[in-house]
């Protein structure tokens, strides 16, 4: 049986027509860039993030860059992130000239810990840069109230949470600018690249705005340097599509966690993933761990991989150990929770479409395991 890690196959089949005629509306229309579709798509997402404003980019790599630099984060600041999430989130606070500032995760939700966050504040600290990883939000509330003490930016990478909730609130409507992506494997997947900035703060929408386009307010005047980085329509026509279905989607994947978590929790060995009770998670991937077993990670990937069973490593190397992260001077040891989980993290397949039986078959192969380990 073959398993995917993400089956995008299966989701086109189920809504096949209804692309299709979207797809074709936007030809025959013929704006292809912004326009009217991309401006539903922003209405409707601003609507479902629970935010007044939401400007659509070209990637959620552009929505975090972008969005720090509506929030001010210029050359010589500092942001403080976690070491443990994709190279984006860092990255893009290296590109505002800004130095980004990592503090460990907690080893339950493998987000940043906000009990560490204070000691890394400094003079030219400007923002905080949480990440919702796996779907399941940070500690918003602790890491808000630091923020207002210090008057400092709070920027969220949404980029695996989108319709994640946190103490019954969207996860993007928290902070002062929310950054979402369209990546086609995320929940809400485009057929390409595609971002987005919500925020409730009219200055930071109109800074994007006008940043996406080259720096423009109008064509041809130009009051800043910006980007080209402007979502196109056929994504929008698409994304809106799907968008109607999300929170269902959202909703099946749930289910198939919680049949994950009862099935590999009989299993010594392997610790399924920890949901804080006042959060609700978009499960964007399903990550177990290898904790207190002889099983080799490695081992097992590849014997899932000879049974057609696909799996990811979210992430194997922490960015403070990252070659272009040298100049942070960072060593092995800096951060221990976010290095141990780097060696025992696994992501599972995890789909709307995975069916019960799929889900078992993943189980019983890694048992078949973990009894030729003990």
């Amino acid at each position: 049986m073959t398993i995917p890690l993400v089956d995008l196959k299966a989701q086109y089949n189920s809504i096949k027509d209804e692309i299709n005629s979207a797809v074709h509306r936007v030809i025959q229309s013929g704006q292809f860039i912004l326009g009217p579709e991309v401006k539903a798509f922003e209405d409707e997402m601003a609507a479902y993030c629970c935010t007044k404003y939401a400007v659509g980019v070209a990637s959620g790599t552009d929505a975090l860059h972008i969005a720090l630099l509506a929030c001010g984060i210029k050359e010589g600041d500092e942001v403080i992130t976690t070491p443990f999430t994709f190279i984006a989130t860092a990255e893009s606070i290296a590109k505002c000239g800004a130095k980004p500032v990592f503090v460990d995760i907690d080893p339950r939700t493998y987000n940043i810990d906000p009990a560490q966050i204070e000691p890394k504040i400094t003079s030219k600290t400007r923002a905080i840069l949480p990440v919702h990883l796996y779907g399941q939000p940070a500690a918003m509330e602790r890491i808000l109230e630091i923020a207002r003490r210090y008057n400092l930016k709070v920027i969220e990478d949404c980029a695996q949470a989108l319709g994640a909730e946190y103490q019954g609130k969207k996860v993007g409507s928290l902070g002062d600018a929310g950054c979402l992506s369209f990546f086609p494997s995320k929940n809400l997947g485009a057929y390409g690249d595609g971002g987005m900035v919500v925020t409730n703060d009219l200055a930071i929408d109109e800074t994007v705005r006008i940043l996406r386009v080259h720096g423009s307010k109008t064509t041809y005047q130009h009051v800043m340097h910006g980007f080209n980085s402007r979502l196109d329509a056929l994504q929008a026509a698409v994304l809106r599509v799907k968008l109607k279905r999300l929170d269902r989607w959202n909703e099946l994947r749930r289910s198939r966690t919680s049949l994950y978590s009862h099935l590999l929790s009989r299993i010594e060995g392997i610790q399924p993933p920890y949901i804080e009770k006042h959060n609700e998670s978009s499960c964007n991937y399903y990550t177990m761990r290898l904790k207190g077993t002889r099983l080799n990670r490695n081992e097992l990937r590849k014997h899932l991989e000879s049974k057609s069973i696909q799996t990811m490593v979210y992430y194997p190397l922490s960015l403070h150990l990252q070659e272009v992260y040298k100049y942070l001077v960072y060593k092995p040891g800096d951060f221990p929770q976010s290095e141990q989980a780097q060696e025992q993290v696994l992501s599972l397949p995890m789909y709307p479409e995975l069916s019960e039986e799929q889900i078992k078959e993943v189980v019983k192969e890694i048992k078949t395991q973990t009894k030729i380990k003990a």
